[in-house]
């Protein structure tokens, strides 16, 4: 199926309205396709044609979107790269790249004496088409590859402007790896809305919050690390905006609880990069201040073109957001996320299945474990494993921050868990850390560097 060109249709509609807002300048759409459009011809003279991959290795900001734009246009396949990634992990991402951008295109194909190249993406988008090659965050292993179409962002996109109740005047803040699909997408939603994506080549608790406060920002993506660091800089009551988009990994009870008293609107989300960002969301009109009832936003339920079930306690996607090479023989992308459906189908995300702890033959999903250290008023943030044990097999261990100037006991921890929690789901033993936890760019807790000694 074609359907009409993103950044040619929005130029068309909204010439002199700002596309993009960065730390290397602004640009209308009228100027963002005139420079995708000279970024496109120079990809062609540089041997990049239509379902090449090119890999852009660029901070974001305006060189990123002309040549992630400048891809779209020519019906290359854009392949972000995390400009920090050791050398050699960015050869390898780059290996099957006919061209690499590692600097702002120049525009310079016909002054080279190029022929013109034949824009086939700017009047119309092929939605079987690949169009990006996302790769993972690679949590528990390397990075992997994940083919999206243009109808999984089309799709996406749309079902996230349903949840999201998108406005004509949005202005979308983007302090994420641009090289990770939660980042990436809001540049290109924006295109698909034809409003304004503002974008930081990367987050800085100031910046993002005078930006909040000062620039009519009416969304922002953010993970529960960074949300904490925003309220911790005095984030409250933020003027413009009416959605702060969180997700990436769990959101501990006990930050909601602070946003909430901070009356920062907050919506929960839980995606994937092989369903093209989002899964569930917890639409607008549900949100605390301004929705029906009162307290704490709950998670939400799939997007209106995504299905998910549990199978096994395993959460499974399906629809068009899932990348077709994603999916199994069943037809559904077995995430390896442990959840339930609630009776109103909402979903509610456990944690990993290969995280599972076993113990004495039951199971324990570490987030369940770590949601509720982290509702202890002096803990900063929690995360468990499974350490061997000759009577247990596997004994749930906690390894845990306090927040500055607190000093939590193992039996105070215990005692806490023990109200929520069953038994054996109980930590054996908590250890308090002095630093933060490790975790990738994009939130996420790197439970493998954790488990030196343990099993799992």
């Amino acid at each position: 199926m074609l359907v009409e060109g993103w950044l040619a249709r929005a130029a068309a509609a909204r010439p002199a309205h700002t596309a993009l807002l960065a730390h290397d300048g602004a640009c209308s759409y009228g100027e963002l396709l005139e420079a995708a459009s000279a970024g496109a011809r120079e990809l062609h003279a540089r041997g990049a044609r239509s379902g090449a991959r090119v890999a852009i290795a660029l901070p974001g900001g305006v060189g990123f979107a002309q040549a992630l734009h400048a891809c779209l246009l020519l019906g290359a396949v854009a392949v972000p790269v995390d400009v920090r990634a050791p050398a050699r992990e960015q050869e390898r991402l780059t290996a099957s790249a006919a061209v690499v951008v590692d600097a702002p295109l120049g525009g310079t194909g016909e002054r080279m004496g190029a022929a013109r190249a034949d824009l086939e993406g700017a009047s119309r988008h092929d939605l079987e088409a690949p169009a990006l090659v996302m790769h993972t965050s690679g949590t528990s292993g390397a990075p992997r590859p994940v083919e999206l179409t243009y109808g999984n962002l089309l799709w996406s996109a749309l079902g996230s402007a349903a949840a999201l109740d998108r406005e004509a005047d949005e202005r979308w803040l983007c302090a994420m790896p641009v090289c990770h699909v939660g980042g990436l997408s809001i540049l290109v939603r924006s295109a698909i809305y034809a409003t304004t994506a503002v974008v930081h080549e990367r987050f800085e608790a100031q910046r993002v919050l005078d930006a909040v406060r000062e620039q009519g920002i009416t969304l922002v993506s953010l993970v529960a690390t960074t949300l904490a660091r925003l309220l911790d800089a005095g984030l409250a009551r933020p003027p413009s905006l009416r959605c702060a988009l969180t997700g990436g990994g769990p959101v501990p009870a006990a930050l909601i609880a602070r946003a909430v008293d901070a009356e920062v609107p907050l919506s929960l989300t839980y995606g994937l990069t092989e369903a093209g960002s989002q899964v569930t969301t917890t639409p607008v009109r549900a949100l605390a201040h301004g929705g029906p009832a009162p307290g704490p936003p709950l998670p939400g339920p799939p997007l209106f073109c995504t299905r998910a079930e549990i199978a096994d306690g395993e959460i499974l996607v399906a629809g068009p957001t899932v990348a077709p090479g994603a999916l199994q023989g069943d037809g559904w992308l077995h995430t390896g996320d442990l959840g339930r459906i609630d009776e109103r189908g909402r979903l509610h995300v456990v944690g990993r299945r290969s995280e599972v702890i076993i113990s004495g033959g039951e199971n324990v999903a570490p987030g369940e474990v770590e949601s509720v250290l982290e509702e202890h008023p002096d803990v900063l943030e929690a995360a468990v494993v499974g350490r061997a044990d000759a009577q247990w097999g596997e004994a749930v261990t906690a390894l845990v921050v306090a927040r500055p100037g607190r000093a939590p006991s193992s039996q105070q921890l215990r005692a806490h868990c023990a109200l929520a929690l069953a038994p054996y789901k109980v930590p054996r033993e908590i250890e308090l850390r002095d630093g933060p936890l490790p975790r990738t760019r994009s939130g996420k807790l790197l439970r493998a560097q954790l488990t030196q000694g343990c099993v799992g």
